[in-house]
């Protein structure tokens, strides 16, 4: 395993109970569907074992995760809910899925012939879902190979067809392109399920949404929902929180990076700290070094995208260019010692730095954001 920090002041805090807030609110959101709680990508970056534990207990039913090993290590954490892995697993690691009792997913007819081949081999009986490949094209059983497959899987005792379905690809998008595109895709597995359905072989769990579908899209909340980017605090797009807000609950953040000045030095107008000497200190400043660096999560595109940190309550810019394992902050003539607190990202008195700022500085997503931090950053769960 990669070494934490524990021996520099840089961590980052996952709030426990900002987890249970959004396991409640979307539950209020999805009623009677079971939440199954995305923690794939070590918990979106936020530690795997810790929002697992911090999700069950606030009620989410189920956990999903990206590949077989991410499933192992929440076993080996001692989680013994029921974990689906979203992605078909490779050959080789079939076995290992089925012995830790992860249910798997199948996309293919190779890979319905794959688990049945290796779930006959260890006996007893091994739990799978269908994966529908809808319109996102990126894996999935083509929809006019559906019944295929699942004849497949019914003729083999020792597997148990648990699941069926799918995954958007634009449901948090406004446009009608993008909103047909989503019903057509809702449209396009109902046909599927119907058909399995008339004939007795449709699988007791269906599942179509994601967070932004479950918001945007009450029709496919079904059996269960897949909660990932809700489950932090997050929305892919700003209107998605309306469907939260009618109900009267919302999405509280769960992360929040933190670190300590580290050394303080008062440089000159004209200076120019950090690799590359890439940009020059306007006036006299004090310079404060942070131990948080592009391997930690901080991306060098946010200097030229001039994100700003906090300490002491307000906002300051970058003075050099990310390294690796530091940051320089330009502090003006503010008083700034060693030690002083840093939020890299959260609040801090009535300042905050946002993921979407971030993400909005940076040209990218909220996932990247909160999926860059690095594991030897120590994940510590408060409150």
């Amino acid at each position: 395993m990669p070494a934490e920090g524990v021996h520099r002041p840089a961590w980052a805090e996952i709030s426990r109970s900002a987890i249970a807030n959004n396991v409640r609110s979307m539950k209020t959101l999805i009623g009677a569907s079971r939440l199954c709680a995305v923690v794939k990508a070590n918990g979106y970056g936020h530690g795997a074992p810790l929002v697992a534990r911090a999700a069950l207990d606030a009620g989410a039913d189920s956990l999903g995760v990206a590949i077989v090993d991410e499933g192992i290590e929440l076993r080996e954490s001692g989680v013994e809910a029921p974990i689906l892995v979203q992605a078909e697993a490779v050959d080789s690691a079939i076995e290992d899925g089925f012995a830790r009792s992860l249910t798997l997913t199948v996309g293919s007819l190779r890979g319905a012939k794959d688990v049945i081949r290796v779930a006959e081999k260890l006996g007893g009986t091994h739990r799978v879902h269908v994966k529908v490949d809808t319109g996102m094209h990126r894996m999935g059983v083509d929809p006019k190979d559906v019944d295929e497959v699942v004849n497949v899987l019914l003729a083999s005792a020792s597997i148990d067809l648990e699941g069926l379905f799918t995954h958007f690809s634009v449901a948090d998008g406004s446009s009608a392109a993008d909103r047909a595109f989503t019903r057509g895709q809702i449209e396009l597995f109902d046909e599927n399920a119907k058909a399995l359905e008339e004939r007795g072989a449709c699988p007791r769990v269906l599942h179509l949404a994601n967070s932004a579908g479950a918001m945007a899209y009450p029709e496919s909340r079904r059996s269960m929902v897949r909660s990932g980017l809700a489950l932090y605090g997050l929305y892919t797009q700003a209107w998605l929180s309306g469907s939260l807000e009618e109900l009267g609950v919302g999405l509280a953040t769960v992360m929040t990076l933190r670190a300590r000045v580290s050394a303080v030095r008062r440089l000159d107008a004209g200076e120019r700290p950090s690799y590359g000497r890439r940009r020059a200190l306007e006036r006299a400043s004090n310079v404060a070094t942070v131990p948080f660096g592009y391997a930690d999560g901080y991306a060098r595109r946010l200097f030229e995208a001039d994100a700003r940190v906090l300490i002491n309550g307000r906002r300051y810019p970058l003075a050099g260019v990310v390294t690796m394992d530091q940051l320089v902050i330009d502090c003006g003539d503010d008083p700034v010692s060693v030690g002083d607190d840093v939020v890299l990202l959260g609040r801090q008195g009535d300042e905050v730095v946002t993921a979407e700022e971030l993400a909005q500085r940076g040209d990218t997503i909220t996932h990247e954001i909160i999926c860059a931090v690095g594991q030897r950053v120590p994940r510590l769960l408060v409150d």
